[in-house]
């Protein structure tokens, strides 16, 4: 189980001294933890002892225990498919058969990614005409953060598909306003240019930060109010982020259903524009 996982679970039994330790983990995860003892301390204002207590406590066995953990996770972390191919497991079977039980493994998977309450707050958070929406994501993944926008779109104004090229990001950051949102899809082989486009878009424009991303985290994680984390594991060379867009696809179709009406009309005159142009496919 990740660290943070740990962290996240046992959150509301931890003492004062431990929610510190906690807070200070999760905040620059999971660099803190790789300080050593002695430094963590002297910045958390605490002591070794407590710290080894605080990682027997998570059950780790000391904090070398704790740190290789953090370790292999930043491994895990940038595997790319050269790795994944070397460690995949064998196929069972027929290829196609055994590839969709991999995949309907992940869609099981993929529910406890989010709890029922953060699911509805991002829908809320999504569906307020009042904030701006700015998506995107990663050089694959920027395709699930595209499916989200076009269907945004429809629903309501002001839904933004930041391209792929740095150099127009400055005209997007500088529209962000307070309580606007950026949605950040980010998996791992984590791209640092979007970490880096999430902390301006927090620290100088107060926008809201929400990121998919795998369980080992998107470094755009620490900066995020809200945060996804979707399985992704197929088992074979490539990651799978079939989870990822059923969730997408939840998203958006509870952001249509409860506000029906607006959305409706909004749908009747988008249509009727298509129309007027020639444009028929429902693609």
């Amino acid at each position: 189980m990740p660290v943070r996982t740990r962290l996240d679970s046992m959150s509301e039994t931890l003492t004062a001294t431990e929610r510190k330790l906690c807070t200070a983990l999760l905040l620059d995860y999971p660099f803190a933890g790789l300080d050593p003892i002695q430094i963590l301390a002297e910045k958390t204002k605490t002591s070794p002892p407590s710290i080894s207590r605080f990682v027997n406590k998570l059950g780790f066995s000391g904090y070398q225990d704790f740190q290789r953990q953090l370790i292999d996770e930043l491994k895990d972390g940038n595997r790319s498919p050269l790795d994944l191919h070397r460690d995949n497991r064998a196929l069972q079977g027929a290829f196609l058969e055994d590839f969709v039980i991999r995949a309907t493994a992940l869609l099981s998977e993929s529910t406890s990614a989010i709890t029922e309450a953060q699911f509805e707050r991002i829908c809320a958070l999504f569906g307020d005409e009042k904030r701006c929406i700015y998506v995107i994501g990663g050089r694959i993944s920027d395709a699930i953060a595209l499916y989200l926008s076009r269907h945004m779109r429809q629903m309501r104004g002001n839904v933004f598909h930041l391209p792929a090229d740095p150099e127009t990001w400055p005209e997007y950051l500088l529209r962000m306003k307070p309580r606007d949102v950026l949605f950040v899809v980010d998996f791992r082989r984590y791209q640092p240019s979007l970490e880096k486009l999430a902390e301006r878009a927090s620290a100088r424009q107060g926008a809201q930060v929400v990121v998919l991303t795998d369980k080992w985290l998107s470094p755009v994680a620490r900066v995020a109010s809200e945060v996804i984390a979707t399985p992704i594991e197929s088992g074979t060379v490539w990651d799978s982020y079939v989870g990822a867009l059923v969730l997408m696809e939840a998203l958006v179709t509870r952001i249509a259903e409860g506000s029906w009406d607006k959305t409706r009309k909004r749908i009747e005159r988008w249509d009727s524009l298509r129309l007027d142009i020639g444009e028929m496919s429902d693609d």
